[in-house]
């Protein structure tokens, strides 16, 4: 399974875009978005180097949320899955 991350457009140069999140910055394909208006400031879905899908600042907001939500979860509580 692949998890997509919500990641703010800084730079774009063509089908490629300088994208941030939490202090980490990595360039991605913008090759499957091409139908997209996309600027500077943007945020984006990105999936194994490549942006999937435009989404608003509040979709980026919400998903950071939930992961934060996940990651907090402690593991001692973590149980199992049934056989």
């Amino acid at each position: 399974m692949c998890l997509a991350i919500p990641m703010q457009v800084m730079e774009i140069s063509g089908y490629r875009a300088r994208c941030a999140a939490r202090g980490s910055e990595r360039t991605v394909s913008l090759w499957l978005l091409q139908e997209d208006d996309l600027a500077v400031g943007d945020y984006v879905m990105v999936q194994l180097d490549h942006a999937v899908r435009k989404v608003s600042t509040e979709e980026a907001q919400l998903a950071w949320a939930l992961c934060d939500e996940i990651l907090a979860f402690p593991a001692a509580a973590a149980r199992p899955l049934p056989d």
